[in-house]
């Protein structure tokens, strides 16, 4: 096995926006994630709805309305 060719592994402490703390060993000393198994809802089994950075919103904003919209077909005259 060649020497000085992995990368160093430090302790790192994982810290989610719910709160939730792990301890593990990483490439990189300190993490933040923004969802873990203690709140996503596969792992929980609840049925949430995450809207992530107003998705919806968005949406809103540059189409108009979030509300489908119907137009009347198109009839077609009568040829002479």
């Amino acid at each position: 096995m060649k020497q000085d060719i992995h990368p160093k592994t430090h302790e790192t402490t994982i810290t989610c926006t719910c709160g939730a703390v792990y301890n593990t060993i990483s490439t990189v000393p300190n993490l933040r994630i923004g969802i873990c198994s203690a709140c996503h809802p596969y792992f929980t089994g609840e049925q949430r709805f995450i809207d992530t950075a107003g998705r919806v919103d968005k949406f809103a904003q540059r189409y108009g309305s979030i509300r489908a919209r119907r137009t009347a077909p198109k009839l077609e005259t009568a040829g002479a």
